[in-house]
Order: structure tokens, then C-alpha cells, then sequence
């Protein structure tokens, strides 16, 4: 006889306490289910009109819905109304976005080009290829266009449980391609999740849209399901270094491989110069700390390692964060297990040679944190080692100082980090007009390292915007893919080329009288 399935709760973060059962974990026959259900209803998604509105139908019961949600998000999150009443507002934002995305139509990416006589009087053969020049050469009909990959799993992120969770980015972004969804909740907010999949499943309704559109799932094996499954086509994941790896490489390891976009960690390194640090000193350090501390150190943008230099300047930086950060009121990370692990890493950090900890971040009482940050000479990290632990990412509100004596220790710093989301300079207002300088080499130095570079800011917040690139090198994310903005919708898609096809079997997108008025690029020119 099969075990019962276990039960799954809410739990409150302040207290640790449990608060009610919302679900219980999905077993591989419930898993199965719930993905051809969504597969099945790929065929309701074709329309693009009809997506543009259930998302907004979506967006607006979200907005209904908002104290409501707010409520059971902070519930289960301790994340705090006026944060989450800013995050619901990005979710609903983007549910918008990709229906405008969608509206438009250039996500399709239409290109057609007609076909096209040869001057030559030989055609090529196996033996003797056409060359390849810029002038005519041997061309069929060829039209091409982008189609949905299918249905796609989605990983929801504990940190974000509007944004990238079961109403967020890569649901919005999948949707808006025309992919159903199968979202695996998160354990640390499935009553937010259940809350937001009826939501959704209640938007879908309005516009005649079948509730598999939008599947949720509970429970860790139930994941592993999830990507494994051959119906799926596509996975999203937000989380760890560790979990993302493991669901990266069954995805791989599948008989037929699927794309997993993943994002897992990233330490988002700041090289703060010595004329930046004379000229603003108090400004950064205060800024640092606003950064470092935002949602208790949670976030996947926290700035986790600061070059910063050793002389007068780089003291005046310390010192104004220390202030900063001394001020900054004690805070409750997402569950226990979390805890745990900033506590643990804070410990193993504070107690390599030459590490000091000017304010000391850790534990203060049964469920709450503080923040605090570590300083090290830069020489340390340039050296590897043990020191290398200081360059992984330490989720909480902590972050590393290292000063530098000069420029070539920040070079072989930066040297010796893995990709990132963000990578960040503070400049002197001179050398932010010089084109060959060290803030050109520093830039040169820092854009291999992530997906967006910053100049006098900070990385945490992400604006949702067509050009902005939430993504970076491994092991940052698993793709070059972002997934944040509208290009998010790339991810969900693949071309599909036309050859010599008669326009009544052509799709409406690729015929000659564009009857769905869609941008695309005809003959190596943009047409109307």
C-alpha cells in the first residue's frame, strides 16, 4: 500500500510555528495529471488576442485580490506589507508588460525572404557546394517565424513570492508565448501559491481558457517529476547553486534534453576607486548598507563582495557603514533552514586568517538576524585558498569588504570570481569622463563577470523595462537568457522556417497579405 501522501503547511517565519495545511505533496501519478492537463490545453493558448487578455484578466484579479495576497504573503514570508505591496505591483506590471509584448507581435520574429533566380548555370552539388556571397545566389521561399515550445515547469522563488513565484516573470513570460505551465510552489509560501494559481486559473475562465493552463504542484519529489516528465519542453528555476545544478542535470540527463533556464547564485562584486571614495565617501558606505540589508539580505542582486581601498578614504566608507548597518533593525529570514545556513556561513567566514567583522551579523534570538559585514585585505582573496569561501554568495544580511592597496590586487580579485547577475563600479566624477582610463579598464574587467553593469548605483532592484538583462554567466544563471523584461519571452520559443509553401498552408503570420498586421522583416528590410 502507498504511503500517504504528507501533508503540506504554511508556516509563520517569526515564530516558526506552523499555521495551517494548505495542500498535501503531489505523488508522480498527481504530477502526471496535472502536466497533460496543461498540455492539452496548449491549443486554447493559441490566440494571441486571447492571451493578451487573460494576462491583463490576471493581472487586474491580482490587483483585486491585493490585501489579500499581501496578507498571506507576509504571513508566510515576514517579508513585510510595504515590501510585498511593492512587489505585487512589479508582478501585476509584468503581467501587463507581456500582454503588450504580445499585442505587438515582434516576439514572433517574422522574417521572410522570397525567393530569388541565380545567375549562376550550375547548381550545386554534394561535391560542389553554392559559395556563400553577398550577392544573389540560389534562393527558395523562406519564411521564418518563432512557435511555443510547450508546456514549461516552473520553479518558484522563495524570496519573491509574487514576482518569481506562481504569478510571476516566467509564468507571465511562458504564458505570453503561448506555453502552459506547471508551477512547483515553493514550501515557504504555498498558501500565497495556492491563492495566486486559483487567481490565475479564474482569469483563464473569463476568457473561455481551460484551468490546465496553469497547474501547481507541492513537494520535493513532485519537482524532480516535474522535470523529468516528456511532456515538459522547458523549465524556469529561481534558488540555490546546489538545487538548480541537481534540476539542471536531470534535465540534461533526460532522453530527449530540454532547455532549463536556471538562475542560482551570484556574489555581485562592487569595485568602489580611491577618487570615488575621497570624493563620496559617506554617500557609498551609506548606500551599501541599504543595498546589503534590503529584505534582510535577500536578495539575488545583494551586492556580497566590495572592493573598497585601504587608505583614509576606504576607512571613511567603513566607517560610514558601519554606522549604517549598526542602525539597521534586526530582521527574520525565510525559514529556519536559512537561518541556519547565514549563521553557519557567517561563523566558517569570521574565522579565516585576517578577517574581521566591524559589525557582527548572526543570530539574535530564536528566529530573527542581524546584519553586520566583514572586512579583509584584498591580498587574501588575490591569494586563494581558504579565502575562497569568501567569494560564494552568503544568503543574508552580510557582505565582504576587501581593501586593496592597488589596482593590480583588484585585478586579481576580479580575476578569481564566477559569473554574476551584476557587477558594479563607484567612480570620481573625473573618471567618469575619461575613455581610456581605469574606469574604462575597470569596465573591460567587470562585463565579463555578469549579465548588467552599474555605474554609481547599486544592483538591488531590478527595473522591469525591454532592455534590461536579469541573467549572466555560470553560475549566475544556466543560459545567457534574462528573465526579467520583456525578451524574457524568448526562452519559450523556437523558429521555425517555411520552405516553398504554398501561402494557403502557410501559417496567418507568414502569408503575404500579413491579414494579423505583424511586424516583421521582409526581403532584408523591416516592413509595415
Amino acid at each position: 500500500m502507498a504511503a500517504p501522501a504528507a501533508p503540506v503547511w504554511s508556516v509563520d517565519p517569526r515564530t516558526g510555528k506552523q499555521r495551517e495545511q494548505v495542500a498535501v505533496e503531489a505523488t508522480a501519478e498527481e504530477v502526471d495529471r496535472v502536466v497533460r492537463a496543461a498540455h492539452a490545453a496548449r491549443g486554447a493558448l493559441a490566440d494571441r488576442a486571447v492571451r493578451a487578455a487573460f494576462l491583463r484578466s490576471a493581472a487586474d484579479l491580482l490587483d483585486e485580490a491585493g490585501d489579500h495576497v499581501i496578507e498571506a504573503a507576509d504571513a508566510e514570508t515576514a517579508l513585510g506589507p510595504g515590501r510585498l505591496t511593492g512587489e505585487l505591483a512589479r508582478t501585476t506590471y509584468q503581467l501587463r508588460a507581456f500582454a503588450d509584448v504580445v499585442d505587438e507581435g515582434a516576439f514572433l520574429d517574422i522574417v521572410i525572404d522570397h525567393s530569388h533566380p541565380s545567375p549562376a548555370t550550375t547548381p550545386p552539388t554534394s561535391a560542389s557546394r553554392a559559395p556563400l556571397s553577398a550577392g544573389p545566389v540560389p534562393r527558395p521561399d523562406l519564411r521564418r517565424y518563432k512557435v511555443p515550445l510547450g508546456v514549461v515547469a516552473v520553479y518558484s522563488a522563495s524570496n519573491f513570492p509574487l514576482a518569481f513565484s506562481v504569478p510571476g516573470g516566467d509564468t507571465a513570460s511562458a504564458l505570453a508565448a503561448g506555453c502552459p505551465v506547471v508551477v512547483k510552489a515553493h514550501p515557504d509560501h504555498p498558501g500565497t501559491s495556492e491563492l495566486c494559481a486559483a487567481l490565475l486559473r479564474m482569469a483563464a475562465g473569463r476568457h473561455g481558457l481551460p484551468e490546465g493552463v496553469v497547474g501547481l504542484v507541492h513537494g520535493f519529489e513532485a519537482g524532480v517529476e516535474l522535470v523529468r516528465h516528456p511532456l515538459i519542453a522547458a523549465a524556469g528555476f529561481t534558488g540555490s547553486i546546489r538545487g538548480g545544478r541537481a534540476l539542471f542535470d536531470a534535465a540534461a540527463a533526460r532522453p530527449v534534453p530540454i532547455p532549463f533556464h536556471g538562475e542560482l547564485g551570484s556574489l555581485n562584486p562592487v569595485v568602489v576607486t580611491e577618487a570615488a571614495a575621497q570624493e563620496r565617501a559617506e554617500e557609498i558606505g551609506t548606500g551599501l548598507a541599504g543595498s546589503m540589508t534590503l529584505g534582510a539580505g535577500q536578495f539575488c542582486t545583494k551586492p556580497g563582495l566590495v572592493l573598497a581601498p585601504a587608505g583614509a578614504a576606504g576607512d571613511r566608507v567603513v566607517k560610514a557603514l558601519t554606522k549604517a548597518v549598526s542602525d539597521t533593525a534586526e530582521g527574520v529570514l525565510l525559514d529556519a533552514r536559512m537561518r541556519d545556513a547565514f549563521v553557519a556561513g557567517v561563523r566558517a567566514r569570521t574565522a579565516l586568517t585576517g578577517v574581521e567583522s566591524p559589525v557582527t551579523p548572526g543570530e539574535t534570538g530564536e528566529n530573527a538576524v542581524a546584519a553586520g559585514f566583514l572586512t579583509v585585505p584584498a591580498a587574501r582573496l588575490a591569494d586563494g585558498g581558504e579565502h575562497g569561501l569568501l567569494l560564494e554568495e552568503c544568503f543574508g544580511p552580510v557582505t565582504v569588504v576587501a581593501r586593496y592597496e592597488d589596482e593590480a590586487e583588484i585585478t586579481a580579485v576580479l580575476g578569481r570570481l564566477p559569473g554574476n547577475l551584476t557587477a558594479t563600479v563607484h567612480l570620481g566624477e573625473g573618471e567618469a569622463g575619461e575613455g581610456d582610463g581605469l574606469a574604462a579598464r575597470l569596465l573591460a574587467e567587470l562585463t565579463p563577470l555578469a549579465g548588467r553593469v552599474l555605474v554609481n548605483g547599486w544592483p538591488t532592484g531590478v527595473a522591469v523595462a525591454p532592455a534590461q538583462h536579469h541573467g549572466g554567466p555560470y553560475p549566475a544563471t544556466t543560459s545567457t537568457s534574462t528573465s526579467v523584461g520583456g525578451t524574457a519571452i524568448e526562452r519559450w520559443l523556437r523558429p521555425v522556417t517555411f520552405q516553398a509553401t504554398p501561402e494557403a498552408l502557410l501559417p496567418p503570420e507568414l502569408r503575404d497579405t500579413n491579414p494579423l498586421g505583424l511586424p516583421r522583416r521582409v526581403n532584408g528590410h523591416q516592413a509595415p
